[in-house]
């Protein structure tokens, strides 16, 4: 194979990607979901991305132009998951009544939260888990990604929560009440990521699907007659 000749771009080199590459940049990937998703953008180096994947320290550079072009990448590919969640709650829902649309939402959200088995070969958390690891640290420690994440996941997913909340509630969905009462539910199924902790203290946190399908009903139900109660309130 003739080298690549003298002044030809990275972007130019990477159009003719051979399968060594490829496998490459998806072990690059791996490796820097589950550094970011544990650690965080500023503590994980080029370099300990590039050990973890077996790869050269200047890959990153070749397949993601930087440690910033590879962490978009890998906050791209979680928005894209995150979607996923608000349109299989959506879809779902869709023609049932609210209460019922409000519990699919929250089986929906705690499932992904609470996770399934990795995915072969990830090693990251199981299910979705590390998609809500890696929200964590970059809302405690924001990046410029931090307005594709709002923009793309948060403010679409917390507007179909509202026109939920505000069908049950029977009001305008910019009633004042309705945004909170919205907030609350989600923080609801987001504390169930401390859910191996939390069964340490009572083993009613298990989550096993009877586990999961407890609280579902239990933040249901809970969720609702707070709704009733705010509903009531002028």
């Amino acid at each position: 194979m003739n080298s690549t000749p003298s002044g030809r771009t990275a972007h130019e080199a990477r159009q003719s990607v051979q399968p060594e590459d490829s496998e490459t940049r998806e072990r690059l990937l791996v490796a820097a979901t589950r550094l970011f998703a544990d650690s965080g953008f500023a503590r994980v180096t080029i370099r300990d991305i590039c050990q973890a994947a077996r790869a050269n320290v200047a890959a990153v550079n070749y397949h993601f132009d930087g440690k910033v072009g590879l962490y978009t990448a890998v906050m791209r590919a979680a928005i894209q998951t995150m979607q996923g969640t608000t349109e299989e709650a959506r879809s779902t829902g869709d023609g049932k009544p609210p209460e019922e649309q409000l519990r699919i939402y929250v089986r929906v959200f705690i499932t992904r939260v609470v996770g399934g088995p990795p995915s072969p070969g990830s090693g990251a958390p199981g299910g979705d888990t590390w998609i809500h690891q890696l929200m964590m640290r970059e809302m405690s420690d924001p990046t410029p990604a931090l307005d594709m994440v709002i923009e793309q996941v948060i403010r679409p997913r917390l507007a179909y929560l509202c026109g939920i909340v505000s069908q049950i509630m029977a009001c305008a969905n910019d009633d004042p009440r309705v945004f909170p009462c919205a907030f609350s539910i989600n923080a609801q199924c987001l504390a169930l990521l401390n859910h191996r902790g939390a069964a340490r203290v009572n083993p009613a946190f298990a989550m096993t699907p009877a586990g999961i399908e407890a609280m579902v009903n239990h933040i249901t139900e809970f969720s609702l007659a707070g709704l009733w109660a705010a509903a009531r309130t002028a």
